[in-house]
């Protein structure tokens, strides 16, 4: 079990330094990870729409998709939050939307 969590743990950070690349595939996997609570994160709404917005900025239709899903599920307290988090992500990295 040990085990399983570390190479999660692992999988987490490695898509983590590729969505700092500017990879939208690796945004978008965190976004699946965040929205379903694997890859070692618990569910997390907002970082999931922060992160299908990131991948959707880079174009990955998928992501434009998923952050309109799990919108439904959300507040708009909880969007406006997510979309503040995706900025201030851009602004931190200083990687330009599209």
């Amino acid at each position: 079990m040990a085990h399983s969590l570390s190479s999660e743990a692992l999988l987490t950070e490695s898509r983590m330094r590729d969505a700092v690349r500017g990879d939208s595939k690796a945004c978008f996997d965190l976004g699946i990870a965040y929205s379903s609570g694997t890859g070692g994160v618990e569910v997390d709404l907002i970082q999931a729409h922060k992160w299908f917005n990131l991948a959707a900025l880079k174009g990955n239709v998928r992501g434009q998709e998923c952050r309109a899903e799990i919108a439904h599920e959300m507040s708009g307290w909880e969007i406006a939050e997510a979309q503040r988090q995706a900025r201030s992500w851009l602004q931190d990295t200083g990687r330009a939307a599209a």
